[in-house]
This record gives structure tokens, sequence and C-alpha cells, in this order.
């Protein structure tokens, strides 16, 4: 018998060393990832945020949009009211929001050497690190949660690599009001070295952001709080002016889509301006755009959050649209 007793002890003595201990609260820290672009090596910045108690397998990779960073995911200004990633915490999901080249805490090398599908790239290297670990957990399953341009690399990376095992495609559709996208850019859009705050972290004049004050035309129609808009023009960052036309026509105006093949999940404002163009007015309406974009047998689900715009995650009612996301992770992945 004392074989088996000593087997049975050194099994669990096994356990409790490779098990990652329960967390006694929420908690978010940040890392850095060595990733490559194309031959240069680089920098990823990211956030990881744990709910309490045991770590779960699965984990979302957050991808921002063009002009934000990841704050985007966990904004300062009430980010009891706003946090995505504090949301998803308090409900049980891990996440890891990621900072894009070029933008946030991650390597700012020549912009001309950042392209749409070296981002996806990057985005893919990123899937396998959270598989490998990352500050001590690792993860089984990985979603990907994109908003905007971050739903374009989403798009390409679950369409060309197959490593993740869902998506959600946020402030996303194969259709771009042209009137509106042409307003942003000459209204709203600057190169990055002439803005008073962004010029000070450096950069060449391939970066671009959107001129002081026009961060509204991310959210208009929609509703926003002052403070919200304030804070979305305190933490705006820069995009490479070299990816919006190499991400632009396959993400977004092709088939691609077509060959994902994990389940789907669209969330869009009902006034997005950019994308919807009238076609947001309900999750059916949405629903019935996009489902030819997707193969027959992928699932595709949809959500639209009322009243809010192109940057829905800042809506006053963003946690419908997070409480949206945690059901449909709940369906497909439990937890």
């Amino acid at each position: 018998m004392r074989p088996l007793r000593t087997l049975a002890a050194t099994a669990l003595l096994t356990a409790a060393l490779v098990t990652p201990p329960a967390r006694a609260s929420t908690g978010c820290a940040d890392t850095d990832l060595p990733v490559s672009l194309g031959l240069f090596a680089q920098t990823a910045h990211g956030r990881l945020c744990l709910p309490a108690g045991t770590p779960p397998d699965a984990v979302q990779l957050l991808v921002h949009g063009a002009t934000y960073n990841r704050t985007y995911w966990d904004l300062p200004h009430r980010a009891h009211h706003y946090s995505y990633q504090r949301d998803m915490a308090r409900r049980g999901i891990a996440t890891f929001a990621v900072d894009a080249i070029g933008s946030g805490d991650s390597s700012r090398p020549l912009s001309t050497l950042i392209s749409g599908s070296g981002q996806a790239s990057v985005v893919h290297q990123v899937v396998g690190r959270l598989r490998a670990g990352v500050l001590g957990h690792s993860f089984d399953r990985v979603v990907l949660v994109g908003h905007s341009m971050g739903s374009g690399l989403a798009v390409l990376v679950a369409a060309e690599h197959h490593d993740v095992d869902g998506v959600v495609l946020t402030g996303y559709r194969h259709s771009v009001d042209v009137a509106r996208f042409t307003r942003l850019f000459v209204e709203g859009i600057r190169p990055a070295a002439l803005d008073p705050a962004l010029s000070r972290r450096g950069g060449d004049p391939g970066y671009l952001t959107t001129a002081p004050g026009a961060r509204y035309l991310f959210h208009d129609p929609g509703v926003v709080e002052p403070g919200v808009l304030a804070a979305d023009e305190e933490t705006k960052d820069q995009v490479p002016a070299t990816v919006v036309p190499d991400l632009l026509p396959p993400a977004f105006l092709s088939p691609l889509s077509r060959r994902i093949d994990v389940p789907v999940l669209l969330v869009n404002g009902a006034r997005d301006a950019i994308f919807c163009a009238g076609r947001c007015e309900s999750a059916a309406a949405l629903l019935d755009a996009e489902r030819p974009f997707f193969h027959p047998r992928t699932p595709v689900e949809a959500f639209v959050l009322p009243d809010a715009g192109h940057t829905l995650g800042y809506a006053p009612n963003a946690a419908d649209y997070r409480a949206a996301v945690h059901d449909w992770m709940k369906a497909h992945f439990g937890g």
C-alpha cells in the first residue's frame, strides 16, 4: 500500500505545483511579448485581466481600432461603468488587451514597415503566446474580440490562420458609408506629428491620428457622455497610414470571412454612421445583411446596441453589449 500512497501523494503535490492558484479577487497586469513584424523583432504590449477564483481555460484577445490603443478596453474614466476588461473579469472571463504595433506601449517602428497583414501576423503570434502562457497563465481556448480596424484584423487571423476558437466583431460590417468615411478623413484625420500630445512620443509623418476635438465623429449621431468624449480625446493614439488601404479591401469589402470556421458574434451600434448606413436598426437586420459573407455552416449571431454610435464601447448603455458577449461566450464555451 505504501507505493500507492506515495504515488497518490506525488500526484497531489504535482497538481498543486502546476495548477495556478485561485485568485481572491479580480486583477490586471501588464506585460511585453516578443513578436516579429516581417524580419524585424518587435514588442507587443498588453494587459491581462483575470477573474477571481481559478483562472479559466478560455481568454478573449482584445484588438482595438484605428487611433485607439488597449485603453479602449479599460477606459480610466468611470472604469466601473465603462471598462470592458474589468466587467468581463467580474463576469468570470479572462481578457488580454494588446496594443497594435505603432500604438500604445508596443514598438513604434517606421510606419511604412507596418501593413494590415503584418498587424494580423502579430495578432496571430499573440494567440500562440496566450496558449503557451502569459504571466504564468496559459489558455486552451482563445476568442478574438475586435473593434473596427481590430475586427478587420480578427477576420484576417481567423480566416487565414484558423487558430482561434471564436470571433466577436464589433463596429464592423461588409459595407462602408463612403460619404461618412470621407468626411471622417477630411475633417478628422491629421498626421500624428502635428498633434500636440502625440508629437512628443516621436514617430514619422506616416502615422495618423484625429484632429483635436474630432473624436465626436466616432460617436455621432449616437449618445455619449461629455466626460467620456474628453477621455476619448485624452487617450487617443495613432495608426500607420499604410494599414488602412491594405486592410480595408480583404477584411471589409471581400468574402474572405467565408473562410472563418468558428462561431461568430456581430455587434454594432444602432446609430453607427460609418458602417451601418441604416442596416443596424435591429439584430435581425444586421444578421440578414451579413449572413451571406459567412459560410453556411459557420454559426453567426448578432446584437445591436440601441442609440450607440461607432465607438459603442463608450456608449452609456455599453454594459448591455458586454452582457450579450458574456452570454454568447457562456453558450459556446461554458463557464
